[in-house]
């Protein structure tokens, strides 16, 4: 089995100080960070798959590339609600709070519940990891299985409460809405609406040059290509 000392020292070996710069923008935390690229993670979280162990003490080593990395590693289906949300609780930085643990988190029986509560936290990045939760559930969830009334209610809430809301979590809102609009064929018409009133949403990203999607031009593209409605079978590629 491979040991953490093992997987850290392939992380520290494939780090870049200019990528931890980079990340560093985006609210990472720079002292706990090698600064490894997804593609780099991939091949590592190859060697080590199905290693469930591992991937939590990779998380609980606190370095934001190995904390990324465990998500990779980790089967949700084997994951207990209380860890998630010491997961969810301990994220550092946005990549790991909105996507990371989101794309492991749907894979267990537990998503919709975790996100539901994640939505209400006080803390922004489990409110952010909350809306990402909920916006991958209904990317890879049949339409059949989801609870619609639900989904229109929490379009309505975004429309309410996008404009007060923090920062990230302004942009996870906006991600949710492009989600319901993308993959939840009964309601592109509603989402698309909430899309209309929210317009280009407002967050600030660090002075990078990265932008914030416009919900419209995204839902309508999935429209356009013929990809609206049509389920992904994983958030983990």
């Amino acid at each position: 089995m491979t040991t953490v000392a093992q997987v850290m020292k392939e992380l520290e070996k494939k780090g870049n100080p200019a990528r931890v710069r980079v990340f560093a923008k985006h609210g990472a935390p720079a002292e706990k960070l090698f600064g490894v690229s997804v593609a780099d993670m991939k091949e590592i979280a190859k060697k080590v798959k199905g290693q469930q162990q591992l991937a939590y003490d990779l998380f609980d080593t606190g370095n934001g590339d190995a904390m990324y990395l465990a998500g990779m590693v980790a089967d949700g289906s084997q994951m207990t609600k209380k860890r998630f949300d010491a997961w969810a609780k301990a994220a550092s930085w946005l990549m790991i709070a909105e996507y990371s643990i989101p794309r492991v988190v749907v894979e267990s029986k537990h998503a919709r519940d975790l996100a539901k509560k994640w939505m209400k936290a006080r803390k922004d990045s489990v409110a952010s990891c909350g809306w990402s939760t909920y916006a991958g559930y209904v990317t890879v969830t049949s339409d059949e299985d989801l609870n619609l009334g639900e989904i229109r209610d929490l379009l309505k809430q975004v429309e309410e409460q996008i404009d007060q809301a923090p920062n990230r979590v302004r942009y996870t809102m906006n991600g949710f809405v492009i989600a319901v609009g993308s993959f939840v064929k009964p309601l592109i018409k509603a989402a698309t609406a909430t899309a209309k009133k929210l317009g280009k949403v407002d967050v600030e990203l660090g002075g990078t040059s990265c932008k914030v999607p416009i919900a419209t031009e995204a839902i309508q593209k999935a429209v356009e290509s013929g990809r609206a409605g049509k389920k992904r079978r994983a958030l983990k590629c």
